[in-house]
């Protein structure tokens, strides 16, 4: 803990030695001194008379938060004139109402004309104001701020530098925050562009060359430029093709097109860049972003400190693979060239993953055995996801029979006809399966699913994307690599992109002008993360796999617990395994009951309570915390409903409409609980187990689904097809079809080609 006028505050151990800017986006949290430079169209409103009040108290929570995290933060600001703008048309307005009111007796406001304001003016008139605002919202957060107007000239003067220099060291020592602007009340017209040729040379003829100049000057770690665009485009923004820049490399400025400067403010974008690329030779890492978007601002300078995707990155490190954005690309380019050949060769592609499952066996498990070696010994992982993450000669066998039986049943899953009609004469509609485009695939610790994956994006003729956990990395890297290798037998080795750089989750699921769906397969807090992470982009999954097995009072003793072992023990980290077991009251204290407890007691199921449930005991188990629980291990909860309309109710409340089970001989109550329970898979005397899509002959599945909109269950090739409609006319048009028109509608359903019987 430090303290500067008895106002505590943590710091944290925060520190590297500067020369080298950071080479990635991760490493930016580690920044120590930060220099944040606000542009005139963050700060001023949009009619440039005054200021965004609302945004800049935004700017200085996320600085103060920084700040006390123990960083030093300095503001290189605009807004001056802005403000002095505002004050001058106000004193104007007030003194000529004033003055027409005298000369003719009444104030005639709307004749009065506002002359042009002078620069230098507003500015003079507006520093004092702006200071006091900025002092008044830091004070809100035991935040001392500073102003420092500095020029050009300031900067020549090596004794003034040495001052300059001195006083900010200073003011970051004593915890206050600097806020810099240059003095635009008395700073010369802009000297023509002939600076920026090397780290001692670079003119201050805006607040972005300011920026840079004191951001080497001060070897500060980070300098965060916010204007109103949300990065650097190759092309001016808001034209067709310009794409958002992700990472900006010395040396791409041939391939950027710069449009005209913001509406506000001295420079544009190429004066921006020209500054960021002067201030990263300096050492100094550098990104740009938009700070006036009012979804963002709230947090895009602490978003940017943690590391997250925003803006464009400045960095002299390119990376040796190709960025996610072009893998994206590479996949729905490929993905098209995939659903344009033959099933046949679709299916050749799938038939030879297969092959080089069991070919490559010693290869696959000794990279597992190295995974598995280092999650062990670095203590990563709980016991249920070491066994996610282990391969066997068993696990591979069986994905290679489920991969040979995804290419047998894929032979007409691509533009299959699933509609035809004429809608009139020689006019014919069709409506036919597609693939829905690149499906992005997020699984934590089961490189199973890495072949699975791909062999059911092969067939529905999907690019895909594919990011796997850390902890799988040797395992994915081969079987990512076999994927590919089965992919080239018919020149779509691109069609399927392991994403091995180090993009966050979160910044995958913000591509939505790239990615078309996200299925994530992995832990329920996961899924969770990437549902609320995605902006755009549908996803397809479930969150939680809380699911039930009731034992009805008409259970037959030989089939309970088969049932509820198999559910239960099988598997007991799969999303399809027992988490709830609800009784029947009138089974309770009989000797089917106490054997469903002596089998439980010797796989070692620890029991939880449910609240009814304890009440019937003297001595009950743990009484559990939450009937909403997915244990994800050998631990199970247990309650008692009195009838099957309870059982049904306790799952629609409790539940999360995976897959539910109920165990009896009556057929009746049976129907009943089959027809109303509202989940994706309810069975009558089967394990929750079945619900998987390699037992239910779909070959293999990419998730199970819980949503109730395109697929729902299990979902194999048909989840990962959409439609398009195909109208074959001669010659029509609409106007025909009025009601003076010469043609008729028919609409008459026609038969649909015949299938591919293999």
């Amino acid at each position: 803990i430090r303290c500067w006028s008895n106002i505590p505050f943590i710091t944290m151990p925060l520190s590297r030695a500067h020369g080298k800017p950071f080479a990635h986006r991760s490493e930016l949290k580690h920044a120590k001194r930060i220099v944040v430079k606000l542009g005139s169209a963050v700060v001023t409103r949009g009619d440039e008379c005054g200021l965004a009040l609302g945004r800049l108290a935004s700017i200085v929570e996320q600085v103060s938060m920084l700040q006390n995290q123990g960083r030093e933060m300095m503001i290189v600001t605009s807004g001056a004139v802005a403000f002095g703008k505002q004050r001058l048309r106000h004193e104007i307005l007030l003194s000529q109402s004033v003055r027409q009111a005298l000369h003719s007796g009444q104030s005639q406001l709307k004749d009065m004309a506002i002359p042009v304001l002078e620069a230098r003016a507003c500015a003079a008139a507006g520093q004092s104001g702006l200071m006091a605002l900025y002092e008044a919202m830091f004070t809100q957060y035991s935040i001392c701020a500073a102003q420092i107007l500095v020029t050009n000239l300031d900067f020549h003067d090596e004794q003034k530098r040495r001052n300059l220099n001195g006083t900010l060291h200073e003011l970051l020592r004593m915890n206050i925050v600097p806020i810099i602007n240059t003095n635009d009340a008395v700073v010369p017209p802009p000297e023509p562009n002939s600076d920026l040729q090397g780290v001692n040379v670079i003119s201050v003829k805006d607040n972005d060359s300011l920026a840079a100049r004191l951001a080497v000057e001060m070897k500060t770690d980070l300098l965060i430029v916010l204007s109103d665009v949300e990065g650097l485009f190759d092309s001016p923004p808001g034209s067709d093709d310009a794409k958002l820049i992700d990472i900006f490399y010395p040396g791409d400025q041939q391939s950027v097109t710069f449009g005209t400067k913001s509406r506000v403010g001295m420079g544009g974008m190429e004066a921006k860049v020209k500054a960021a690329l002067w201030a990263l030779q300096g050492g100094t890492s550098v990104v740009i972003a938009n700070g006036t978007h009012p979804k963002i601002s709230g947090h895009v300078i602490t978003d940017i400190v943690e590391g997250k995707k925003v803006g464009t990155f400045f960095s002299e490190v390119k990376p040796a693979g190709p960025t996610v954005e072009q893998q994206a690309e590479m996949a729905r380019a490929g993905g098209r060239t995939l659903a344009a050949l033959q099933p046949e060769q679709r299916a050749e592609i799938i038939y030879r993953l297969a092959d080089l499952l069991t070919d490559q066996r010693e290869e696959i498990l000794l990279a597992n055995k190295k995974d598995l070696e280092e999650a062990e010994n670095k203590g990563r992982l709980a016991l249920p996801l070491l066994k996610r993450l282990s391969l066997s000669t068993s696990k591979l066998n069986s994905l290679a029979i489920g991969l040979r039986q995804i290419a047998a049943s894929s032979q007409d899953s691509v533009g299959r006809v699933i509609r035809r009609t004429r809608i009139a004469k020689d006019l014919d509609l069709e409506q036919v399966t597609v693939p829905i485009g690149v499906l992005l695939v997020i699984f934590e610790s089961r490189p199973d699913c890495l072949p699975q994956v791909s062999a059911l994006a092969i067939a529905s003729g999907n690019g895909l994307l594919l990011k796997g956990g850390k902890e799988a990395a040797r395992s994915n890297q081969i079987l990512h690599h076999l994927t590919q290798e089965a992919l080239s037998i018919h020149g779509v080795r691109d069609a399927v992109q392991l994403v091995n750089t180090r993009e966050e989750v979160e910044d995958l699921c913000r591509l939505d002008k790239l990615i078309d769906l996200i299925i994530p397969r992995g832990s329920s807090q996961l899924v969770r993360n990437i549902q609320k992470a995605a902006k755009g982009i549908p996803v397809m999954g479930h969150s939680e796999g809380i699911c039930h097995v009731y034992v009805d009072m008409d259970a037959s003793v030989e089939k309970v617990t088969r049932i509820i072992r198999d559910s239960k023990c099988e598997y007991p980290a799969a999303c399809n395994a027992l988490e709830t077991l609800l009784i029947h009251r009138d089974l309770l204290r009989t000797p089917l009951f106490d054997q469903i407890i002596d089998m439980l007691r010797v796989e070692q199921v620890k029991i939880h309570a449910g609240p009814k449930f304890a009440s019937y005991l003297t001595f009950s188990p743990s009484e559990v915390k939450s009937l909403r629980t997915e244990y994800g291990d050998l631990e199970c909860c247990i309650e008692v409903v009195d009838s099957v309309k309870e059982a049904v109710e306790h799952i629609h409340k409790y539940g999360s409409s995976h897959t539910d089970v109920i165990i009896t001989e009556n057929e009746q109550t049976a129907e009943f609980f089959l027809q109303h329970v509202d989940s994706a898979c309810v069975f009558w005397n089967a394990s929750t187990r079945f619900s998987d899509g390699y037992r239910f002959g779909l070959g293999a599945e990419v998730g199970i689904s819980t949503s109730r909109i395109h697929a729902r269950g299990p979902v194999g090739i048909e989840g990962l097809l959409t439609t398009k409609w195909l109208l074959r006319g001669d010659n029509h048009v609409v106007s025909d079809f009025s009601e003076h028109g010469s043609m008729k509608y028919l609409h008459e359903s026609l038969p649909l080609p015949q299938r591919n019987a293999s």
